[in-house]
């Protein structure tokens, strides 16, 4: 049976694969996101591909490390209707700006997944949810914030969909494990070939 490694330390990622009774261990993945959103910026690298990219910089440097496992890398990212890539909010002022900007609109969701195994990457999928935020009022917001902040400040859109997060929407398309973070009936059907989790 193969090793599973997790190439991160988020609360919804190691929540989801314990919840479907994946056995993995988690490993924070170490590498400099700052830096390289920045290089995908530069490269007008497309929102699909930006997610895609994260995840397997996630799988590649851990599995280096760990050559007989598999890695599971994953990312998120929000993208605005003028195709602004939203960050994690770095402070209450700054989450408060995203969810005005986002209010009454429509966001994409990208979330990926690579495999790595040996240093290189052997599966992958990206996976998409279109999210339609109500209009969201000022009052709403900071009351919103003062429930919410700091807990959101890991999360990008500044939602946890599974707590007081959904109260932003009006409608949703696409997979909640999406939406949390993870494609993960694409990664268990994988990991079944894998022989990580029986058939």
């Amino acid at each position: 049976m193969s090793r599973l490694i997790l190439a991160s330390q988020s609360a919804s990622r190691k929540a989801m694969l314990l919840a479907a009774g994946v056995p993995f261990e988690a490993v924070s993945a170490g590498v400099d996101e700052d830096a390289a959103k920045e290089a995908l910026r530069a490269d007008r690298v497309a929102p699909r591909d930006f997610a895609d990219a994260l995840a397997e910089l996630k799988a590649r440097k851990v599995s280096a490390r760990v050559p007989g496992a598999l890695t599971l890398g994953g990312d998120s990212i929000v993208v605005l209707a003028d195709g602004t890539i939203l960050d994690k909010p770095d402070s209450r002022e700054h989450a408060a700006t995203h969810l005005a900007a986002m209010s009454g609109t429509r966001i994409d969701l990208f979330s990926a997944a690579v495999i790595a195994e040996g240093g290189a990457p052997v599966w992958r999928h990206v996976d998409q949810a279109r999210l339609w935020v109500r209009p969201l009022s000022p009052a709403f917001i900071e009351s919103y914030l003062d429930a919410e902040w700091p807990e959101i400040a890991g999360c990008v859109g500044c939602f946890r969909i599974e707590g007081p997060g959904v109260q932003l929407f009006a409608r949703i398309d696409g997979s909640q494990f999406t939406i949390l973070g993870m494609p993960l009936l694409q990664i268990l059907d994988y990991l079944r070939t894998r022989e990580v989790m029986p058939a």
